[in-house]
């Protein structure tokens, strides 16, 4: 059976790339309350700790992040689901920490290792949920 909830199918798109770092606050600029979480400024930064003679690489990726508060469970319930509907759909999904009367949400792009348009374009879509407008 086919699903009319098809996502995006990034195999035929042309690749992510990484934005710069003026692009990201360029981005953020155009948002209303999303802020830049991560290590530092720089949009991607891998560290290497030893420990006993064990090394490991730590990719720290930046991502932009917001708390969208609700009045209930419910309500944050129905905009978790309505998020996933578009996380789905864009086949983009991003971390989340739903709580009773909150969802924190955050976007960053795996494959890029930082951020993409696809991170600030997901962003739009979920305060388009919430009817909130962008910045001006």
């Amino acid at each position: 059976m086919s699903s009319m909830f098809k996502p995006k199918d990034w195999k035929n798109l042309p690749p992510r790339k990484a934005l710069s770092a003026t692009e990201i606050v360029s981005g953020l600029a155009r948002l209303h309350g999303w802020k830049l979480t991560g290590d530092g400024a720089n949009v991607a930064i891998e560290k290497t700790f030893s420990f006993a003679n064990y090394f490991e690489t730590i990719a720290f990726v930046v991502a932009i992040e917001k708390t969208f508060s609700f009045a209930n469970y419910f309500e944050t319930i129905a905009f978790v689901n309505a998020l996933a509907f578009v996380a789905h759909t864009q086949d983009h999904h991003p971390d989340l920490s739903v709580h009773y009367n909150r969802c924190v949400v955050r976007f960053n792009t795996h494959d890029v290792n930082g951020l993409s348009v696809t991170d600030f374009d997901c962003a739009r879509q979920a305060d388009a949920l919430v009817g909130a407008t962008p910045a001006a």
